[in-house]
């Protein structure tokens, strides 16, 4: 009753190998880019005319297709609401995160976005995979880390000072090393952001054990860049009297 079915069953039929080699080598790529507009005009009632399609799309040998999927799955579990997400999209997501990196940088430029729309308990799964975004297949890809950064800037609203301290802290120091100086700023705003997150949850405590790591890490790092990477902190960040207790 929304579009005539004729219309869809020429849509769904793009899928279809033999119309890759007939009509257009891309043509799956088009119809992966498309989706999430046919699932908003259809709704999330509709789901199922689409779900087949989805996964045919998410498994497809060219990396393009998933890539285009990967950047717009947060658009989509928008539409499809949080029940349709965890049952049909975050299998999806899932293997997104362990594709190659030109998929892999789709959902984490939206990982945030992505994230929020879960149920507490099942984000709370994917601390243990946010360290695995520090790998990339290509060591030289530093964008991919700024991302990250970027992305854990936002992600840190989701989760408790206590999940922060144990699984982002670590990410964080880690790329305040980073070998490419944009990396290791952005990074520099994460660590600021985390300390911000500890105060302002009245977790003094964890504030106070992390500013304590810094300055054994960076003050009195014996190479100049830790050092000049504590300044850095230091003045990115707002708390230059939680330091004062320690220098």
């Amino acid at each position: 009753d929304i579009i005539p079915q004729p219309l869809l069953d020429q849509y769904l039929s793009m899928t279809d190998p033999a119309r890759a080699q007939t009509v257009d080598t891309e043509i799956a790529k088009h119809c992966a880019y498309s989706l999430p507009g046919v699932a908003l005009t259809l709704g999330r009632q509709n789901w199922h005319c689409l779900k087949d399609t989805y996964e045919t799309l998410a498994s497809d040998v060219q990396w393009k297709v998933r890539r285009t999927l990967a950047f717009s799955i947060h658009e989509l579990a928008v539409i499809l609401g949080d029940q349709l997400t965890a049952a049909d999209l975050v299998p999806i997501f899932n293997g997104f995160l362990k594709d190659l990196d030109e998929v892999r940088i789709g959902v984490l430029k939206h990982l945030y976005d992505f994230l929020k729309l879960l149920h507490a308990d099942k984000r709370r799964e994917y601390l243990y995979q946010l360290q695995e975004f520090v790998v990339t297949d290509n060591s030289r890809n530093w964008r991919f880390r700024y991302e990250l950064a970027e992305q854990l800037i936002l992600i840190l609203e989701l989760y408790n000072p206590n999940d922060v301290y144990d699984y982002l802290r670590h990410i964080a120091l880690t790329l305040c090393s980073d070998k490419v100086s944009e990396v290791r700023w952005i990074s520099f705003k994460l660590v600021v952001a985390i300390l911000q997150k500890f105060y302002a949850n009245s977790a003094n405590a964890l504030g106070l054990n992390f500013i304590n790591e810094l300055v054994v890490r960076f003050r009195h790092c014996s190479k100049w860049v830790g050092r000049q990477a504590f300044a850095f902190i230091c003045q990115v960040g707002m708390f230059s009297f939680c330091f004062d207790v320690y220098i």
